[in-house]
């Protein structure tokens, strides 16, 4: 089962994150086999840390929250909150298949918060900028509750295209960057 995990940092929680950056990595890598994707989210300036995404397959949702709950950061105080949600990976590889150069323009996390009936479950037109795609899932996996997306893009403005902005109920924008040491 393939989960999506978005640790958003407390406010302040710069040197603690730094502090533990080597712990959050060494327990990241014991899941370096079933990682999907990873990396850091931050403001405008790109360098002020916002959060930590990963995207993950394990067992079950059990499974998924000892992921999230475990990780060091979290278990210091540094996140203000965790968004834990099944996900389908529609693009049927991890970050590292992206077959784009990574190089090339900004990165982004696109998170389409659902209302309604489903939306995208589909590809969009044009994928080549998608580096990672997929609905956000109910436990049981019944329910669309969202959409999440890393995507290539010059800006956030062209980033946030990724979804269309009538089938959602909100859409946040987030600038990202590969992750880990894998």
């Amino acid at each position: 089962m393939e989960f999506f995990c978005y640790h958003r940092d407390r406010r302040g929680s710069m040197p603690l994150r730094h502090e533990l950056v080597e712990e959050h990595w060494s327990y990241m890598d014991r899941y370096a086999a079933e990682m999907i994707a990873r990396g850091p989210t931050f403001l405008s300036d790109g360098e002020t840390l916002t959060g930590s995404v990963h995207i993950v397959d394990l067992p079950d949702s059990a499974a998924a929250r000892a992921f999230a709950f475990d990780e060091p950061g979290y278990q210091a105080g540094a996140y203000r909150d965790v968004m834990l949600r099944r996900w389908h990976n529609a693009l049927g590889r991890t970050m590292w298949e992206f077959p784009g150069d990574r190089d090339e323009g900004d990165h982004y996390l696109v998170l389409g918060l659902g209302e309604g009936h489903s939306a995208d479950r589909d590809l969009p037109p044009g994928n080549h900028a998608l580096i990672a795609y997929g609905p956000l899932l109910s436990d049981d996996g019944s329910t669309w509750l969202g959409t999440a997306a890393l995507v290539q893009a010059p800006n956030p403005e062209t980033a946030r295209t990724v979804l269309p902005a009538d089938r959602y109920a909100d859409i946040e924008v987030h600038l990202w960057t590969f992750g880990g040491r894998r």
